[in-house]
């Protein structure tokens, strides 16, 4: 038999229980996707093989971060499985500028760096003339930020 008292007991419960999905949630960062499909559906380990961007294929796809990864073949996704976190792009994808800046920018295939061995996107390649500018200053503001945005879910 439900209460006055029972239903008051199980309402105050709910946001308990909502800050438990939200914990869970903050476990794995976003990536800049669309459709599901993370960075345009360019192939991440490209960037480091071969140098330069080069669009991915559905039939070397896998799932990692919420997102679909494609690959432009099975020895790069094989090279992705094996180490995600070398191959996937800094701030889940999403422009490094911005990031620095505080905001969750798209990020375009072509304008691109990698710097100690991670790689950056940026929004266009204007924004990339400004991240070559200073790289190390732009990281040194875009780390915390982007760790604020993983802590509090806030991806503007």
């Amino acid at each position: 038999m439900l209460t006055r008292r029972t239903l008051l007991v199980g309402a105050a419960a709910l946001p308990v229980a909502a800050l438990g999905t939200t914990s869970a949630v903050a476990a794995e960062p976003p990536v800049y996707a669309t459709n599901g499909v993370a960075i345009n559906g360019y192939d991440p380990v490209a960037y480091f093989t071969e140098n330069m961007p080069v669009k991915g294929k559905p039939e070397f796809s896998t799932d990692w971060n919420n997102a679909t990864w494609y690959f432009s073949s099975a020895e790069n996704k094989s090279m992705f499985d094996a180490n995600p976190e070398k191959y996937a792009p800094q701030y889940g994808g999403f422009c490094a500028v911005g990031m620095s800046r505080g905001y969750a920018v798209s990020t375009e295939p072509d304008a691109w760096y990698i710097e100690d061995g991670k790689l950056d996107l940026n929004h266009n390649l204007a924004v990339r003339k400004t991240w070559l500018k200073d790289i190390p200053g732009y990281i040194e503001k875009a780390n915390p930020v982007w760790a604020e945005k993983l802590e509090t879910q806030v991806f503007e």
